[in-house]
């Protein structure tokens, strides 16, 4: 009997082993991501809708923020495993504070948002802004603050910096006329730019540094990260999967089109002249010296992260 009950409990072991991927119970992981509806924080969205967490085992809880600094306290606090697209020097800073986060992707090498007025205000260029022009960024940390910090210093401006929130939020403050300069991520702004209600003053690009920096990442809570190695890997897995889903096909850009309600001449335009696939390779993570410099000119950072930490920190397979 005791024979038995061993070959029977191996018959159904291996019977479940060889199950495919999608037909055993899921994972759930929760995610917190920043910016709903910009082309490159839709991957998990789109990803998960087209069916590609589902076939590796997921299912994720999807939860929007405001954007980079609400992102990283929902991974700090445990209240989401993951955070998607969160300024890389707001997550430096947060771990040097003894935060318990990890880098477990890249997410944006350079940066496509742009800073605009409504068409009738007076200034010009970013660099004819005075002390009383406020300054819109979306929250603390994020990489639209460094960029606005940056900015600042590249066009030598002191200008009051605001959080705003996110694009649609940011519209409604500049052309109320409650914010001078606010700030977008294509493709939003393309229809307000074309309707001529707004002008361009600025491109975070305007930022040498930014250009070939990392400037988001992805993370996840060091909890997660230490317990739920297999879970993690194939989140990642799924997750590039997905953007190279988004980048190849035609029913990805349709499937956008719908959730973010854009256009689709506009989403193609957006991926392969704004925000390149290049750009978003989830194995890079480039402009080290760079984040460290910035770091500690924009008081994120007392000091230089040690080799050590900067182990312990970015956790990205196969980084490139």
């Amino acid at each position: 009997m005791h024979m038995k009950s061993l070959l029977t409990a191996a018959i159904i072991a291996a019977t479940v082993a060889a199950l495919p991927l999608q037909a055993r119970a899921e994972d759930e992981m929760k995610v917190a991501v920043g910016q709903r509806g910009n082309w490159d924080t839709s991957v998990c969205q789109l990803g998960q809708d087209a069916g590609i967490f589902k076939k590796h085992g997921l299912k994720l809880d999807i939860l929007y923020t405001a954007g980079g600094g609400e992102t990283i306290q929902a991974v700090v606090s445990g209240s989401a495993d993951a955070g998607m697209a969160v300024g890389t020097l707001g997550v430096i800073g947060a771990y040097a504070k003894g935060a318990p986060i990890r880098i477990i992707q890249g997410q944006a090498t350079g940066t496509a948002e742009f800073w605009y007025v409504r068409a009738d205000n007076k200034l010009k260029t970013l660099k004819d802004a005075m002390p009383e022009t406020t300054l819109a960024f979306s929250t603390a940390g994020s990489s639209t603050n460094e960029a606005v910090l940056g900015l600042s210093e590249v066009y030598g401006i002191k200008p009051k910096l605001v959080p705003t929130g996110n694009p649609p939020t940011t519209f409604t403050a500049v052309m109320s006329g409650q914010i001078d300069v606010g700030w977008a991520s294509p493709p939003f702004g393309f229809k307000q730019l074309d309707a001529k209600q707004i002008r361009i003053v600025a491109h975070a690009d305007d930022v040498p540094s930014l250009r070939n920096e990392t400037i988001r990442v992805n993370i996840s809570n060091t909890n997660f990260v230490t317990k739920h190695k297999d879970v993690l890997d194939r989140f990642r897995a799924a997750y590039i999967e997905s953007l190279n889903w988004m980048y190849s096909s035609d029913a990805a850009v349709a499937a956008y089109v719908k959730f973010a309600k854009s256009n689709a001449d506009v989403v193609k335009r957006l991926r392969t002249e704004y925000i390149t696939k290049a750009m978003e390779d989830p194995t890079k993570f480039s402009g080290t010296e760079t984040l460290m410099k910035n770091a500690i000119r924009f008081k994120m950072l007392d000091k230089p992260l040690t080799d050590a930490q900067l182990k312990e920190l970015v956790q990205i397979p196969g980084r490139s």
